[in-house]
């Protein structure tokens, strides 16, 4: 039986400073909660209106559709709530392409990358320190599950392009068409925040400037970085 202490304390970890504080992390619907369920991330709990959904254990618990809504931060939760525990700290493996983000700060977009990145192949995600929680429920959600498969780090990322010995490409407006460049077997691919792009410490770092060239005549003044991730990935993939 779930008890009140326990729905405040699942609903507080929508909250980024109580999920630091307890090292937990919640997810949300049942194809999510499946695919954690088979990622190496430790289980605190699942909490489900259905123990059909998922295999029974001590670890699952069945509760109210009263109870999920209340520890949901979904208006219309979807049967099951997992409590997953943070991954144990790890060291970044250069032994393929690595995607940077410097200060991308919007739950989905970081969603979407974290997604692409599984989708492609790259399994390194390097974050600076503004960058969004990758265990913001939006995140989540926009991830569809591909957070399992992926090592993110958060660190200074000054530091970690200071010392990197692998090439590293940057997305700028006025680079070099991305259709023309040949990429190595492996480097580093940089993509800015949303709405001032690289920060200038970083750009100062980056060896090669590549652009995606705009066909259209409209006014546009750049792409959402997760479709230009998606674009710039799929050709440093393609060649």
């Amino acid at each position: 039986m779930v008890v009140k202490s326990q729905i405040k304390f699942i609903k507080n970890l929508q909250q980024k400073k109580y999920r630091n504080e307890h090292q937990l992390f919640v997810a949300e619907g049942v194809k999510l909660v499946r695919e954690l369920l088979e990622s190496d991330f430790g289980v605190y709990g699942i909490y489900t209106t259905d123990l059909g959904l998922v295999k029974k254990s001590e670890l699952v618990h069945l509760i109210s559709e009263v109870d999920l809504q209340k520890m949901s931060g979904l208006k219309s939760p979807n049967k099951i709530i997992g409590v997953f525990h943070y991954p144990k700290e790890r060291d970044i493996l250069i032994t393929d392409w690595v995607v940077v983000l410097d200060d991308v700060r919007d739950p989905g977009n970081l969603g979407t990358i974290i997604r692409l990145c599984d989708w492609f192949g790259i399994d390194q995600l390097v974050c600076s320190l503004n960058t969004v929680d990758c265990f913001n429920p939006k995140t989540l959600q926009a991830t569809m599950g591909s957070l399992g498969r992926m090592n993110i780090f958060y660190t200074d990322v000054i530091h970690f392009l200071k010392n990197t010995t692998l090439p590293i490409y940057g997305a700028f407006m006025n680079g070099t068409t991305v259709y023309e460049e040949q990429f190595p077997e492996n480097g580093v691919l940089v993509m800015g925040n949303e709405a001032n792009g690289v920060s200038a410490e970083v750009e100062a770092l980056i060896a090669k400037k590549i652009a995606i060239p705009q066909f259209g005549k409209s006014n546009t003044e750049s792409l959402n970085v997760a479709t230009a991730t998606a674009i710039l990935l799929n050709e440093i993939r393609r060649r």
